[in-house]
């Protein structure tokens, strides 16, 4: 198949549709990647890619065109500047596109109008469209406050607009159904959950005795991940000899968390910064379990942080405090102690019971065979492969 892949965001930025544009072309398929300027998360232009640099280039087998795009920053007025900037300049780019490719994939993360230039490849040339969908709209943007009123009821009307026009929802959550049902009255979904890159496995990630109970998150620092939550167990925690959280990973809320923990004067938390893929197994292996925190809105707790998949075929126990998604599939895997959003008291007390706990071990162990069982690499690709044949034209 020749494939059009459109997604606002790409390698060298931290997501799994690299991973997935680069599996397709080694089973033969040609893959483009219509993109946009990498600043995600922190909203800076990545060295390099200034001022139009590498705007298109073939990675690993897949071409990539780069939109321009504004930065993200800071602030309502930026924010929306950079999803609109996507929007109109890969909309006015794939106008430029012939009519060879056999069906477009959309890798919908927010915003939601990223969406935009595949469904009007799609109708130009007559192909069809899958969306598959990371974030759901409008309802991402409760992350930022923005619970209704008039521009709540516009984006509302847009996701709607877009959800109804592709041709195939894929859900990376089970319970995205239940939304997409009630808010727009779709009741044709797929559920394609996601995986773990192939360099996360037990044996690369296994921990080395070092005296410490180790805990650790990794993945972006934002408002709806609520590591501030993280932070305030450790302060509970204090009392607790040996015991460490590492932050590894960065995001606009990662200055007022690393604020937070100085004020609290504690020494146990340590901020390492965002680090490569490739070097992340090396930060795995520092942990005796592996942190999972969300904002609490019902909406939100529909979602599969993608780090709930990466901590299990790593073999790590999960501690979370999550509702939702995240704890029914923890829960269900039996790898870890869970407890209410946003509840630091909670928290704490999950790590006091797996550290007074000789499950570990058991932990581990079913971690890996749910992961196995139902979020391998191998299972995702055949189920996205056989969606894209099934719509090609």
């Amino acid at each position: 198949m020749k494939i059009l892949v459109v997604c606002q965001y790409y390698f060298p930025e931290p997501f799994r549709i690299t991973d997935i544009c680069e599996e397709l072309v080694k089973q033969g398929h040609e893959v483009t990647v219509v993109t946009g300027t990498p600043n995600y998360p922190l909203g800076e232009i990545y060295s390099g890619y200034e001022n139009r640099k590498h705007s298109d280039e073939i990675l690993n087998g897949v071409k990539v065109h780069r939109c321009s795009i504004h930065p993200r920053k800071t602030g309502p007025i930026h924010r929306l500047w950079n999803y609109y900037s996507y929007a109109f300049s890969s909309s006015k780019y794939i106008k430029k596109l012939d009519n060879s490719y056999d069906v477009v994939l959309i890798n919908q993360l927010s915003p939601v109008m990223m969406a935009n230039a595949g469904i009007q490849y799609a109708r130009k040339h007559k192909k069809k469209c899958l969306l598959y969908c990371l974030d759901l709209w409008p309802a991402s943007l409760r992350v930022g406050g923005v619970n209704g009123g008039l521009i709540y009821k516009w984006f509302h009307r847009e996701s709607k607009r877009i959800y109804r026009t592709v041709d195939a929802i894929l859900a990376s959550s089970k319970s995205f159904e239940t939304y997409f049902e009630k808010q727009f009255n779709i009741n044709d979904i797929t559920y394609l959950p996601q995986f773990a890159e192939d360099i996360f496995n037990p044996e690369e990630c296994c921990k080395h005795s070092n005296g410490y109970v180790d805990l650790m998150f990794a993945g972006n620092v934002g408002i709806a991940q609520r590591v501030d939550v993280i932070i305030n167990a450790a302060a509970i925690c204090k009392d607790i000899p040996n015991l460490k959280w590492h932050i590894v990973g960065d995001g606009i809320e990662l200055e007022n968390c690393k604020n937070l923990a100085k004020s609290l004067e504690l020494n146990s938390v340590v901020f390492h910064g965002r680090k490569a893929l490739e070097v992340m197994p090396t930060y795995y292996a520092m942990a005796d379990a592996m942190l999972v925190t969300m904002q609490k809105d019902p909406i939100i707790s529909l979602t599969l942080p993608g780090k709930v998949q990466t901590y299990m075929a790593a073999g790590k126990p999960i501690i979370g405090a999550v509702d939702g998604e995240a704890n029914f599939i923890i829960n269900d895997a039996k790898c870890g102690l869970c407890c209410a959003t946003e509840d630091a008291e909670a928290l704490a007390e999950c790590v006091r019971e797996f550290i007074l706990s000789d499950n570990a071990e058991l932990y581990s162990k079913n971690a890996v065979e749910y992961y196995q069982k139902n979020f391998t690499k191998k299972k995702f690709m055949s189920d996205l492969v056989y969606c894209l044949e099934r719509n090609k034209t």
